[in-house]
């Protein structure tokens, strides 16, 4: 089981032939077909007495707690680090320049640790926490933007909605409301796809045609693709939940807890960027 996420998708808590994944069972007959022995349990060790793949020591495996503590300190960065670009970027008529060239400037540099992170074999905190230092500051003046022109209480209902949608799919997850299949993943993964793709052609328009180019970020078709936008981003948390449990179950690496909350604080914020722009929309036809 692969997640949407890329952190996930690159790293993952799993291997399947060389492959993230996972399988709940080994398949019958593959060892007899030649098949990976270690399939069903990516991070067993073989015996070395009759090869036959033993589960990892528990004593340095990741637990609940060690995610738990690991995305505390991510988004703990990313909330000091918006409350500071806030408070010392603030978005009005005499700096709006300089605070939008900030905020891009710092986006460009979170996408970067971004990307050197996905396709790092190991976590590294020192990259991970400095992603989400420079995403914070994105998320500080853009929050501080819609709080100047749409209304001051436009951020604190983002933030209210991505936390109720966090606990809703935590719940629902946790009481098997959701179940994450392989079918699952594949249509978030087409609709992600979909997503991005008309996202990017109504950008291309917005560019070189002026306005708001195919209309999917304002009015009625505007508020169609946040709520799509959000079911999404709920859509991956389930996702990443199903990649902690798994590597919780199957003993992974301690340090792969920073993984974890590198890939949780980077749906989180996809969930309150869509979140503040659906308002935005809402807000700003009152």
């Amino acid at each position: 089981m692969r997640s949407s996420n890329p952190v996930f998708s690159r790293r993952g808590f799993s291997r399947d032939n060389g492959h993230a994944g996972f399988n709940a069972a080994p398949q019958a007959g593959a060892a007899t077909a030649g098949a990976n022995p270690y399939a069903t349990n990516p991070y067993a060790q073989p015996d070395t007495q009759y090869g036959a793949p033993q589960a990892p020591a528990r004593s340095g495996a990741m637990t609940i707690d060690d995610v738990v503590t690991r995305t505390a300190m991510t988004l703990g960065t990313v909330v000091l680090t918006a409350a500071l670009s806030w408070a010392l970027l603030p978005v009005d008529a005499s700096n709006i320049g300089t605070s939008y060239g900030i905020a891009i400037g710092a986006a460009l540099v979170a996408f970067v640790f971004a990307m050197i992170q996905s396709f790092k074999r190991k976590a590294s905190p020192a990259i991970i926490l400095a992603y989400a230092a420079f995403e914070g500051v994105f998320l500080g003046v853009i929050s501080s933007a819609v709080s100047t022109y749409i209304g001051p209480g436009t951020v604190m209902q983002a933030v209210m909605g991505t936390m109720c949608v966090f606990a809703g799919v935590l719940l629902a997850y946790k009481m098997r409301w959701i179940r994450v299949t392989r079918r699952f993943y594949g249509f978030v993964m087409a609709a992600a796809v979909g997503f991005v793709l008309l996202m990017m052609v109504n950008l291309l328009f917005s560019v070189f045609g002026g306005g708001d180019g195919l209309g999917f970020r304002s009015g009625g078709l505007g508020i169609l693709f946040g709520i799509i936008g959000i079911i999404l981003g709920a859509c991956f948390l389930a996702l990443d939940f199903k990649q902690v449990e798994d590597g919780v179950n199957f003993g992974a690496p301690r340090e792969e807890a920073w993984l974890a909350a590198f890939g949780l604080t980077m749906t989180l914020v996809w969930i309150y960027l869509e979140m503040l722009r659906l308002l935005s929309i809402l807000n700003g036809d009152d």
